[in-house]
């Protein structure tokens, strides 16, 4: 070996590993940022558009409904849904009410809650199936049985009282099946605080107790 050959020291190894981290954990905070970022101008645009939905509905609805139908009946399928809204949500617990769009796409459900096209209309006989992101219903999480939800429409409102909480797999369908009385069930992504990364769902069941007087 030559004399002149100088080799590296172990404190010296160890800064540029602690060096190297340090780029490393500041590349992924700026990763996190960005994503942050983008995720937050995401949310407000959908926030914009949902409080364009409530708006459109509150006009729909609090100008008057249309006279109740008799149970089971709802309007023709192509006089249900106005300016792209279906019917709205209430819930009194915690002063919660949203515009309810008509499917559950990825683009419905960017702006807010979505009625399961496959799913009874409130007012029909079955089980009416909503979803929404767990952004949008991070509330839902203190929902209990005893609850009351309203699904509000252009011929009524209808009163529901929660009686189960559930947490199932992404693809068990089962919470939105069709037989037993006449109900309505939320469905959302879970854990509520886990984002786009919540891996089951919370499906909150609640049975019709009152509809529109005809």
């Amino acid at each position: 070996m030559n004399s002149t050959t100088v080799l590296p020291t172990r404190g010296g190894r160890r800064q540029r590993r602690l060096g190297a981290r340090r780029l490393l954990g500041l590349a992924l905070l700026l990763v996190g940022l960005i994503l942050l970022g983008l995720a937050g101008g995401e949310y407000l645009q959908a926030a914009n558009e949902q409080r364009q939905l409530d708006t459109r509905w509150s006009q729909i609805h609090d100008t008057g409904v249309t006279p109740p139908l008799p149970a089971g009946q709802v309007p023709p399928a192509n006089d249900r849904a106005q300016d792209g809204i279906a019917f709205a949500i209430r819930v009194p617990k915690f002063d919660y009410r949203a515009a309810i769009a008509e499917g559950v796409s990825l683009k419905v459900l960017a702006a807010g809650p979505g009625h399961y096209p496959s799913t009874p209309w409130p007012g029909q006989h079955g089980n009416v199936g909503v979803a929404a992101h767990n952004v949008y219903w991070i509330k839902f999480g203190d929902l209990q049985p005893g609850d009351e939800v309203i699904l509000e429409t252009r011929w009524g409102d209808y009163h529901y009282r929660v009686t189960e909480r559930q947490i199932v797999q992404p693809n068990d369908t089962r919470p939105l099946a069709q037989t037993g009385p006449d109900r309505t069930t939320l469905t959302t992504c879970w854990p509520l605080w886990a984002g786009s990364l919540a891996q089951q769902r919370l499906a909150i069941t609640a049975v019709q107790t009152e509809a529109p007087q005809r």
